[in-house]
């Protein structure tokens, strides 16, 4: 099992979440996580070494390095092909100097990501939905047929309910998913396309999840949830492979956690 990843330390959110080329609509979106943002500010920008912006984030400096290199790649791509950049998600918590704070210690999965989903510091409350299928995380987001959304106080489950999707498409299910005023996304493999209208409605993202839905749950309160957050579908933007056309939900060796469909 892969081993949990840490809650980066960030100072405060982008002030700028979306760039995109002059007098040019770019079909093609990146996406670059808050942390490496934080990374590539902290080096570049404040001119800290890895070691620096290591002890200010909270984490390793080879995960500092990583990160670091997987946003200049993204950088660089954008700039040399003309593609959209959104700043959104990833696994991050805020020093914000008040009451709660992770400065210091490891902090709760759970309270990083209502700190992620814009929650107040005052109000613990989230929600919390998974792909769900026969008690399991279904290994398709844009072919899922239910959600299980958990209601979430005070990191512990509060309640639960399973809610039919009626419909198909990634557009349709991160609409669904903003009405129910779900925060917290947890699925196993899923495409740039729905990981950008997701990130549009600020709904955090755990992709590459397999496993009992309950259990991935319980494992994301307690800080220990296993996911991948390079998660992506291999298949889509294939020009044999279409979308309606896709049922790697519905073929059990398709998708098996790790983002791959």
């Amino acid at each position: 099992m892969a081993r949990p990843v840490r809650c980066r330390r960030i100072c405060f959110e982008p002030r700028y979440d979306s760039f995109a080329p002059l007098g040019k609509s770019s079909m093609e979106q990146i996406i670059m996580t808050v942390d490496e943002f934080e990374a590539v500010r902290l080096i570049d920008y404040e001119k800290k070494t890895h070691e620096q912006c290591a002890e200010q984030m909270g984490i390793s400096r080879t995960t500092v390095t990583e990160m670091y290199e997987r946003a200049r790649i993204k950088l660089a791509d954008c700039i040399v092909n003309g593609k959209t950049l959104y700043i959104s998600g990833g696994n991050y918590a805020l020093c914000d100097g008040s009451a709660w704070r992770c400065c210091g210690k490891k902090c709760s999965r759970a309270k990083c990501a209502a700190k992620a989903a814009g929650k107040r510091k005052e109000d613990s409350m989230m929600k919390v939905a998974v792909t769900y299928e026969n008690g399991n995380v279904f290994q398709h987001f844009g072919h899922t047929s239910q959600f299980k959304v958990y209601e979430i106080q005070d990191d512990r489950v509060t309640g639960t309910q399973v809610v039919d999707t009626e419909g198909s498409g990634h557009g349709a299910l991160a609409g669904l998913l903003s009405e129910l005023e779900v925060d917290v996304l947890i699925c196993g493999g899923i495409g740039a396309g729905a990981q950008t209208a997701l990130a549009e409605r600020e709904i955090r993202l755990y992709g590459g999840v397999s496993g009992s839905a309950d259990e991935v749950v319980e494992a994301l309160l307690a800080g220990n949830l296993s996911y991948n957050p390079d998660v992506r579908c291999e298949h889509h933007g294939e020009g044999h492979h279409h979308e309606e056309g896709h049922h790697c939900g519905e073929d059990k060796r398709g998708c098996e956690g790790n983002g791959s469909c």
